[in-house]
């Protein structure tokens, strides 16, 4: 809408201007700044960059609370295993702020969902998102308005099913107790190995550090770096690796890269985890461009001789899901969208994934047989370096694979 540019009584401006102001109170932001704010925490770019990222691709749509903009970005601390109630205080904090609509956590460590039943107490009021639980299914879903994860009962089949249409015969899975505790890891693992056993492969677990632990991010890096030689020595280049830990992808690729080796897709799949660092790229000129970003690591694959052997998905599922869930909390807010409307979820999805293939659906507890309303289970096709898409949204996993209980840790 636009102001008179003719002269008028102060009266009439004064007028004019209350009105101007009432039919923006749901855009992005007015001249006293924005009609309301989403709050968004993430991990730090050495735990997990691509989250981060997406949380910066909303403050470049929506502007940062501090210069009159819509978005409050925070991190929780790297160490927030040790540090949880650092983590709970800072989501807390977010809702001090009266103009707080939504708060988004991505990764939810453990503490979000605490954080989130304080916030609730407090501010009824404010939606609360959480992007790839750690926590337990129940647990989260006690306290989120929404949580999405990437499908691990799901991608437990595909997973396995695309390493077969790749030729490989053994599936080593790299992880550690903490991981293997959250039921969402945990149970991921229990079908990698039933899928491993009727495709005809072999399963195998190895445990690494945990880099939230004494040794830190560097230390299990170092591990990974020298370990992965000895396991492609033991398992064969026909072994395709799976790692549950962001920070273990790089130098698993690295050495992958140069020892042989397959890699389907990263835990949290993106072009970005792991390979840019593995493949000694720059990618500065193509920030933000997936198609541009994926066109760059496939060709530098291609060039060190891993065509048809490494994966990923074509977007980043980290960016996706930080700017994603910022995008529905928006319409949400705006009244344009519902958040568990699994339609309005992937069409926000979709605003930064173009014609990319999504599937997915309801959590369904495998003790209860309930299917979740607020918890929705989300994967997409895998892109192959060098060969193109597979086809693993279209696979129809069998219902076996869902009816699987969680064990507990290994």
């Amino acid at each position: 809408m636009k102001k008179n540019s003719f002269v008028v009584m102060a009266a009439a401006v004064a007028l004019v201007m209350s009105v101007v102001s009432c039919a923006k109170k749901t855009e992005t932001a007015t001249d006293a700044g924005a009609a309301y704010h989403i709050g968004i925490c993430t991990g730090t770019v050495s735990q997990s960059e691509d989250d981060l990222r997406g949380a910066e691709e909303l403050i470049v749509r929506y502007g940062r609370v501090s210069e009159g903009g819509m978005i409050q970005h925070i991190t929780y601390p790297d160490s927030f295993m040790d540090q949880q109630e650092v983590t709970i205080s800072q989501i807390v904090a977010l809702a001090d702020d009266p103009l707080m609509k939504a708060i988004i956590v991505n990764q939810g460590v453990p503490g979000t969902a605490e954080a989130f039943k304080r916030v609730r107490e407090r501010r009824p009021d404010i939606l609360l998102l959480a992007g790839e639980p750690h926590e337990d299914p129940l647990v989260i879903q006690g306290a989120a308005d929404l949580a999405i994860s990437a499908d691990f009962i799901s991608r437990g089949y595909t997973i396995i099913w695309a390493a077969k249409q790749l030729g490989a015969d053994t599936f080593v899975h790299i992880s550690f107790p903490r991981h293997m505790s959250y039921e969402s890891l945990g149970l991921r693992r229990q079908i990698f190995e039933a899928a491993c056993n009727d495709l005809g492969l072999r399963f195998v677990f190895v445990t690494a550090p945990d880099p939230t632990s004494d040794v830190g991010v560097a230390g299990a890096q170092q591990y990974i770096l020298e370990q992965t030689p000895q396991w492609i020595q033991q398992y064969g280049t026909n072994a395709a690796f799976f790692c549950t830990n962001d920070a273990h992808t790089e130098p698993l690729l690295k050495q992958l890269l140069t020892y042989g080796g397959m890699f389907i897709e990263a835990d949290l799949p993106s072009p970005l985890m792991g390979y840019p660092g593995a493949l000694g790229i720059d990618l500065t000129a193509e920030a933000g461009d997936f198609p541009a970003i994926l066109k760059k690591v496939e060709a530098a694959i291609v060039d060190q001789g891993g065509a048809g052997k490494f994966g990923t998905w074509a977007f980043s599922y980290g960016f996706t899901v930080s700017a994603g869930l910022g995008e529905l909390a928006k319409r949400a807010i705006d009244g344009t969208a519902s958040i568990t409307n699994t339609s309005d979820l992937y069409a926000a999805l979709g605003e930064f994934t173009p014609g990319a293939r999504w599937n997915g659906g309801g959590y369904v507890d495998a003790n209860t047989g309930i299917r979740a309303k607020n918890q929705i289970l989300i994967y997409m096709d895998t892109y192959i370096m060098g060969q193109g898409y597979l086809p693993t949204t279209e696979q129809t996993v069998p219902e076996k694979y869902y009816q699987i209980k969680f064990q507990g840790g290994n």
